[in-house]
């Protein structure tokens, strides 16, 4: 709660009720639901107080850099509530989805980007929902810290932003003030979390059942497809990734790879890790997870032929890799999807 104890003496304490003000930005190419959501959450929040009896938590503005923004192509316009230059101080700042190439978004939006920075400087904290995250690191406050975003767009924000830590199997991330979330829906976790932060459990909870949101979900590693980074232009390591990922159900050793493409194994794996952002046998295992994720999600084979299959015997070493980079197990993962 926002609650802050201003004065007191041997009998009692005297509070303040400090409304919390939340910046959405109206960004060019972003997701309209994010903002919409972002929104309705808080704005709800202030209404679930109202009929206990309790004042307001939330003023939320959508903040723009101009007075009106369209987005989807021009079907839709929102008129910012206020502009940037005109918010000296707030103590909230969304950052929604993007949509289409990130980096182009991101120069579509770089006059918000100082401004996030200065706003943080000036205590206010930061949210990115899902690709949000890629205006974030523009800013330059993600620097050595870690964040998560949408696990299809995770290699690109790896390949971009080499000093952030992605950490793409988590739902959310909270630190020191900077949150994000992961893929599209996951917002709505991110939402609560901030709920929960602001206004209390106890809100936070009456809030993810009127949403009909799942409240303590922390990880998207589920829903992540597998794909290896392929656009960093080291045509050895695309052809050392065409091989393991052709020949998956082969038992192959860092070694047996390097010698193939008739380099050392040292210089192999070094180039393999720039290039992928993966050693080679992290890369083997999440290429040998994807094959079982699919023929789990058909389900027409057992467990033990699915393992034997992508080229393990040892069904717990297979069962810990899978849960590793899953976050289930096996059996879990197929009564999931099948």
């Amino acid at each position: 709660m926002r609650h802050y104890k201003v004065g007191d003496c041997d009998k009692y304490f005297v509070y303040i009720w400090v409304v919390v003000h939340i910046s959405i930005l109206t960004l060019r190419n972003a997701v309209l639901a994010s903002i919409a959501d972002s929104r309705y959450v808080f704005t709800m929040v202030n209404e679930f107080l109202t009929r206990s009896g309790k004042e307001p938590l939330f003023r939320v503005q959508l903040v723009g850099v101009t007075e009106e923004v369209k987005l989807d192509n021009g079907l839709f316009s929102l008129h910012p509530d206020a502009l940037i230059k005109d918010i000296g101080k707030t103590d909230l700042v969304i950052i929604p989805s993007l949509t289409g190439a990130m980096m182009p978004s991101n120069y579509l939006n770089i006059e918000y980007a100082s401004w996030i920075s200065h706003m943080y400087k000036n205590g206010a904290e930061v949210a990115s929902l899902c690709t949000g995250a890629f205006l974030l690191a523009y800013s330059g406050l993600l620097k050595g810290k870690h964040c998560t975003t949408h696990w299809s767009y995770a290699n690109e924000f790896r390949h971009f932003y080499p000093s952030v830590t992605v950490v793409d199997e988590k739902l959310i991330t909270d630190q020191d003030g900077l949150y994000s979330s992961g893929g599209n829906n996951a917002y709505w976790n991110l939402l609560l979390h901030l709920v929960e932060k602001y206004a209390g459990r106890e809100m936070a909870i009456h809030t993810a059942k009127y949403f009909v949101v799942d409240l303590d979900k922390d990880i998207q590693s589920p829903f992540i497809i597998f794909n290896g980074l392929k656009d960093h232009g080291d045509e050895m390591i695309l052809n050392a990734q065409a091989t393991i990922e052709k020949n998956y159900r082969e038992k192959w050793t860092v070694s047996q790879i390097a010698d193939e493409l008739n380099v050392t194994r040292r210089t192999f794996e070094r180039r393999f890790k720039k290039a992928t952002r993966n050693t080679v046998a992290e890369y083997i295992q999440r290429v040998k997870v994807e094959a079982t994720r699919k023929q789990l999600e058909i389900g027409r084979k057992s467990i033990n032929e699915i393992m034997y299959e992508v080229g393990y015997t040892d069904a717990q070493t297979f069962r810990d890799v899978f849960r590793k980079i899953t976050g289930l197990t096996p059996t879990e993962y197929r009564n999931k999807y099948n």
